[in-house]
């Protein structure tokens, strides 16, 4: 898809989690409101997605949205397999959308590869369904520990970029590496990395959410402990009558498959809270590490008294 440069300029929100992007969105919004303009949100966390999984997302109920449009929140069943390449379809044709109404779009969120994937000019590689299901069926078999030593000797730059832990992760790194040799010279696209030059996608005003690591650490650690008071088991109970675990992707995320260990009773309470907060914290990090990388970021701190007009003035849109 070409660049879009006709209408408002974008502004993206991102950070890691816990940094209050979402609430800045909201009051970034209100401030172009009240200047006599309109804004728009575009969600950019691949778990807000998801219909029904709002707890353990931190995603703004509809009754706080405080009457702004909102796009790609409750767009997947638990059941869907959630894509970067699709999503950036769906994302780019939403902002375009709302830059043709003459309102601003925001996008926020702090999935890396799902921001980078709108904001520049960021091209996936294909994917062959056979090649995927036989390194599923040996993630199954083997754990991700073992298919990430096999990328690590096959490609150490790419395997550095990837969790060892997150195993959907690395058979999708493996699959564009079996593709990418079987194709002589075929598209390698970015492989799931940030491109060492990136070029813009449409102009962008990006703005970063900072904490200091011992603040937001205290933070995180919080907020798991309130989604499991604010209901995040009942959601998960709902969840499993909507297919959650046969879902690939929801049943993975960080909340929820501790939540569904805690109810299948292979994992206490604590335990469960203690799993969460600590790749939570491991998320966070690495969030962290991948929007340093973004050039032409203005960082604010999250508790700045005056964040909302420094954000709006990097925007340039008070």
């Amino acid at each position: 898809m070409p660049p879009a440069d006709s209408g408002a300029a974008l502004i993206a929100i991102v950070g890691a989690t816990g940094t209050g992007k979402s609430g800045l969105s909201l009051d970034l919004a209100q401030q172009i409101a009240a200047g006599g303009g309109v804004a728009e949100i575009v969600n950019a966390d691949a778990m807000q997605l998801y219909r029904g999984m709002d707890v353990g997302t931190a995603k703004v109920p509809v009754a706080e949205r405080r009457g702004i449009r909102h796009h790609l929140l409750d767009v997947l069943d638990v059941t869907a397999d959630a894509s970067a390449a699709g999503y950036q379809q769906q994302a780019r044709t939403a902002i375009e959308d709302i830059r043709h109404r003459g309102a601003v779009p925001i996008l926020v969120g702090g999935s890396g590869l799902y921001v980078s994937s709108v904001i520049y000019d960021f091209a996936f590689p294909p994917r062959d369904e056979a090649v995927r299901a036989r390194l599923e069926a040996e993630l199954e078999e083997k754990g991700p520990g073992l298919l990430h030593a096999r990328l690590r000797e096959a490609d150490p730059a790419t395997a550095a970029r990837v969790d060892p832990a997150n195993g959907r992760r690395v058979v999708r790194a493996l699959e564009v590496l079996e593709i990418s040799r079987d194709r002589e010279g075929g598209h390698r696209g970015h492989g799931g990395a940030l491109p060492t030059e990136p070029v813009p996608w449409t102009r962008t005003s990006l703005i970063g959410l900072s904490a200091p690591r011992p603040t937001l650490t205290a933070r995180l650690d919080e907020r798991v402990e309130r989604m499991w008071r604010d209901g995040l088991l009942e959601e998960v109970e709902a969840l499993i009558g909507e297919g959650i675990e046969r879902g690939t992707t929801a049943s993975r995320a960080i909340g929820y498959a501790q939540a569904l260990a805690q109810l299948r009773g292979t994992s206490s309470r604590e335990d469960a809270i203690a799993e969460t907060q600590r790749l939570t914290r491991r998320y966070a990090r690495r969030q962290v590490s991948w929007f340093k990388r973004y050039p032409n970021v203005t960082w604010l701190e999250h508790d700045d008294p005056d964040l909302v007009e420094r954000a709006g003035l990097a925007a340039a849109v008070t």
